[in-house]
Formats: C-alpha cells, structure tokens, sequence
C-alpha cells in the first residue's frame, strides 16, 4: 500500500447511471484504496434507487444531474470540482477494480507521465472472457484513433484514465456520451504528454448485468475519432 502521508491526493471521478446494484459497493472499495482521496460522484439523472443508495454513502461529494445527459456530460461537471493532484476516473460497475489504482498510477507517481491509460488488453490482471463482437469493436476502434492520433494504445475505450490535475485544466471536453473516451484521447495527443499504458484487470458484465454501452456508440466513437482528430483541434 501506498504512504498516505507521502502521496498525493486523488480526485477521483465516478459517473453514475443506474447502478443501485453497484455503486455502494464500488464506493467502499474505492475508500480503502489506501490514497488520500477527495471522491466526486455525479448521479447522471439515475431512475432507479442509486440516489437513495450514495445519500446513505459518507465522505463522498455527491453531484446531480436532473436528467441523464451521458458518462462525458458527468466528467465534465466533476472536473469543475477538482482539488486533487492527479484525477482519476473509475466506472460504477465493478468492472474496474479499484486494487489496481498502485500500478495504474505509478507512471505519474514516478514523475514519468502525464496520462495513463489501464488498457484490458495487455499485461497479466484477470480478466473475464465475454463478448467476441465487443473486443473486435475496441480493437478497430484503437487502431483508427491510433491511425489518426499517432499513438500506439492497445485500448483506447477503457474506462481506467488517470491525468494530472495540470492536464485537467487544460482539457476541453464536448462529448457527453461514451464519445468522451475518443475525444479525451485525441485532446492529450494534441498536448505534447507523457502518455503511458498499464494493464489492469477487467471483470465484464452482461447486458442483463446493466451493461449499457451499444453498437450505436461504437459509430458514435467513429464519428468522434474522425471529428476530433482532423477537425476540432481545440
């Protein structure tokens, strides 16, 4: 475990859809990640009992939207509240484990990046096997955004990004859905950074589970690739 003392802080970003089932149990495990953290969760217009479920959560700062607007609509009002050194963004589904923050945040902790990427798809974490279709679908995602932003990520959708605080500030983010993770990838190609990738772990769930990401974001992330790489270069 990290010296709480020594480290950092970490604002940590938890968006919020329908995930009564969930989200207590993402939030109590983000609590013992052993880093002083200030956890910013922003409830996306929820219609089942999630509300109900982080009122009863402490030490949390608890954020609302009247209507869902999207997963990058969410980061987009949580980022205005940042106070921490390094930002972190951590799904409410358990897919993501909060066990891997030590190794997902050791580039920026070692003073070697600006921004890290937890990619799925290399290294040795576990990982749960679901979803051929899906696995295709990022790979031929990250191959056109590596094409058209010059880098060479193995999963540019992952849901694990960590970035400093400085990054933040000069981030501008337009996407409300899932487009977010191909627009936040191509503004931080754009900005001359140290970018790293780590594995992770991943335990994938079904749609019966509450899945909710589709094949109309699969074209959506497409369209956002395109768009922000060649035209909205902010």
């Amino acid at each position: 475990m990290p010296d709480i003392a020594a480290a950092p802080t970490l604002s940590i970003i938890v968006p919020v859809y329908n995930e009564a089932a969930y989200v207590a149990k993402v939030l109590e495990q983000v609590k013992q990640c052993g880093y002083n953290c200030q956890i910013i969760v922003v409830d996306d217009g929820s219609t089942d009992a999630t509300k109900e479920e982080l009122l009863a959560v402490s030490g949390i700062t608890l954020l609302q939207h009247e209507r869902n607007l999207g997963k990058g609509a969410a980061i987009r009002t949580a980022l205005a509240k940042v106070r921490g050194d390094i930002v972190l963004i951590q799904d409410a589904d358990l897919e993501y484990d909060p066990r891997d923050y030590q190794q997902l945040l050791q580039p920026i902790l070692e003073g070697k990046a600006d921004v890290v990427y937890g990619t799925r798809f290399a290294g040795g974490g576990a990982h749960r096997v679901l979803f051929f279709w899906h696995m295709l679908g990022n790979t031929l995602l990250t191959f056109f955004s590596n094409m058209l932003s010059d880098l060479n990520l193995t999963d540019m959708e992952t849901g694990y990004k960590a970035f400093t605080t400085k990054v933040a500030k000069r981030l501008v983010i337009r996407e409300n859905r899932f487009g977010f993770e191909p627009e936040f990838t191509a503004r931080v190609a754009r900005m001359d950074l140290r970018i790293y990738e780590v594995g992770v772990s991943y335990s994938g769930r079904k749609y019966a589970q509450g899945k909710k990401i589709n094949w109309k974001d699969g074209v959506s992330a497409l369209r956002c690739i395109i768009k922000y790489n060649l035209f909205d270069r902010l």
